[in-house]
């Protein structure tokens, strides 16, 4: 006689999403780091250029058009002007990361689905098409008014949402989306694939991986509160 094989509680509960999924746009599901460093000349030049303009998207909070902090960056790191020039040409080429597109159509039956970025409106819709879906809502900094992580542009994707930050989620590709998406009160998964650092006092992510693959099983799960 064959033992019968228990089914774990957990397993037999149906997958609870959250109404709505909001996504960091440039990290978290495209591979900007590439192009970036493509228009720099060099992955050193294209680090220390992203570096500065992080520091000056974060420093000046009120949206500064994107285009012309680019273009400070690359001046203050020493960079041709060709290069800003460039990373607009190629814009249109910004690589997906492995999963991305899978992790979205696995959740578009299921959950709402927006991009909250830092970027000019131009861009943002721009490299948010690459992903191939329709999106429900696209925010970037310029139509917020607000750089993240300012809480403005998270709260703004979920007013056109229509959806609460209890019942929302967000997958962060920075971890200075974690000051933004802890005042509003959305849960965060950070798709950490460079392997970045914690910036001092930011609040942890609730998970953090080099892959999007735990992305799914997290959100599955979402409504039962893990």
């Amino acid at each position: 006689m064959h033992t019968p094989i228990s089914t774990p509680a957990s397993a037999l509960q149906p997958p609870r999403y959250p109404r709505a999924v909001l996504f960091d746009l440039l990290t978290a599901l495209l591979d900007s780091w590439t192009v970036w460093n493509a228009a720099a000349g060099s992955e050193e030049q294209g680090r220390a250029w992203r570096a500065e303009y992080l520091r000056l998207t974060y420093g000046c909070g009120a949206y500064v058009p994107y285009e012309q902090l680019v273009q400070d960056a690359a001046r203050n790191t020493g960079l041709a002007a060709s290069a800003p020039d460039a990373l607009d040409a190629h814009w249109h080429t910004l690589p997906v990361w492995n999963g991305a597109r899978e992790l979205l159509l696995a959740l578009q039956p299921h959950c709402k689905l927006a991009v909250v970025t830092n970027c000019s409106k131009r861009l943002g819709h721009l490299a948010a098409a690459r992903l191939g879906i329709e999106w429900d809502v696209v925010v970037t900094s310029e139509e917020a008014g607000f750089y993240k992580p300012d809480p403005r542009p998270y709260r703004m994707a979920l007013d056109r949402l229509g959806v609460q930050a209890q019942d929302a989620a967000f997958v962060a590709g920075s971890g200075y989306d974690m000051f933004g998406t802890s005042a509003v009160g959305l849960r965060t998964y950070w798709h950490n694939r460079v392997g970045l650092l914690l910036p001092q006092g930011a609040p942890s992510p609730e998970l953090q991986s080099d892959t999007l693959a735990p992305a799914l099983p997290w959100l599955q799960a979402f409504g039962s509160g893990a």
